[in-house]
């Protein structure tokens, strides 16, 4: 279907408030938690993080689409975000570089747009009033028969989501000859996350989320690397005994985003879902180990507990937000792990942080030695 101003389209959140717009990409329904990114840059990063899986997105930033996309920008495979909702959606893109357009992307992902909404007015509502659910339709804007598909859809706490977007098969990411092996858990894993490593002489094993710690560990690597995903964290018995399993396994382990969460639930720190989360390329973020402030890339719903972390003699507090004093990193005093909230291989994002992917480096070095 081609973007036109006479298709009428319709979002309708959880709570009954109802925005109208237009439709582009492709002709349907999407249904989905309502999230908003507010980074002025990236979107092809941001559509293709797995991280997003299940989410409705929303962007702050009014144009999108004026650059068009490349394939050397996708952080996976195809969109994993459930449906856009945008102020302008360009159907012409400036850059020579591009390789399509927007629209031609979404409708190849089969994947909803609804346009021209009032998106810092749908942002002030959740902002205020919490993380909901909701549903866009550019083919139906009957609300009666939208609210009745909207009641099926699951509260995204209590979720589980990363068996949607894990790798089904192993595979293998660099050159044997590098220094350094690293068993990735894969729960949602981006491609620049994989390419901070291997440009760091690691070879990597990208492992299924259900793979066991006897079968990661045959490959004997030298440290393990637990990725993003999406979905609470909570819900993963069968991940959380094989993070068990690598802490007490002696080698250096790294986490980030999702995989910082399944650490502190690995030492009995519960997590919880967040009023809205952190999303954009702009956070602030205090690295309180050499006083240094780091401006991050960041994607997440839910949190870890703050009571728990400081109740806990055994983890140390990395990192905190400057925003709202919540935990972005720990470190386990007792285990050869340490973990960070945000992203730090920042796609898109500035490379503040890319220094953690070095003190990984340097934990398997040592390791090693």
């Amino acid at each position: 279907m081609k973007y036109n101003k006479k298709n009428n389209a319709i979002l309708l959140l959880e709570d009954g408030t109802v925005f109208y717009g237009f439709g582009a990409g492709f002709s349907g329904i999407a249904t989905g938690e309502l999230c908003f990114n507010t980074g002025m840059t990236g979107y092809q990063e941001v559509f293709t993080d797995p991280s997003y899986y299940g989410q409705l997105m929303i962007t702050t930033n009014a144009h999108i689409g004026n650059y068009g996309i490349h394939s050397d920008e996708a952080e996976s495979d195809d969109i994993k975000i459930s449906g856009l909702i945008c102020k302008n959606f360009n159907l012409n893109f400036s850059r020579t570089s591009a390789e399509s357009d927007l629209n031609n992307f979404f409708i190849k992902s089969n994947k909803v747009v609804i346009s021209d909404i009032d998106t810092r007015s749908v942002v002030r509502h959740i902002r205020d009033k919490g993380a909901m659910n909701a549903i866009i339709s550019n083919t139906s804007t009957d609300i009666s028969e939208l609210k009745e598909i909207l009641k099926s859809v699951p509260s995204m706490e209590g979720l589980e989501l990363c068996s949607k977007v894990s790798t089904k098969e192993s595979y293998f990411v660099g050159t044997k000859e590098s220094n350094f092996k690293v068993a990735v858990l894969d729960l949602g894993i981006k491609k620049n996350i994989l390419s901070c490593l291997t440009e760091r002489n690691c070879y990597l094993q990208v492992f299924p989320m259900n793979t066991s710690f006897a079968e990661i560990n045959k490959w004997s690597p030298d440290g393990f690397f637990l990725s993003n995903g999406p979905g609470d964290p909570a819900t993963m018995p069968d991940v959380l005994k094989t993070v068990k399993e690598m802490t007490n396994d002696g080698k250096p382990l790294f986490g980030i985003c999702l995989g910082h969460q399944m650490l502190a639930l690995s030492e009995g720190i519960r997590t919880y879902k967040m009023h809205n989360g952190h999303r954009g390329i702009n956070h602030p973020v205090q690295n309180l180990e050499n006083g240094k402030s780091e401006v991050t890339s960041q994607n997440h719903g839910f949190g870890i507990s703050a009571e728990d972390v400081n109740a806990n003699k055994n983890i140390k507090v990395t990192h905190i937000n400057l925003n709202d004093d919540t935990i972005e990193g720990i470190s386990l005093n007792h285990k050869n792990c340490f973990s960070v909230q945000y992203h730090p291989e920042s796609s898109p994002g500035p490379h503040d942080s890319r220094y953690l992917f070095d003190s990984f480096v340097e934990r398997m070095h040592k390791f090693k030695d």
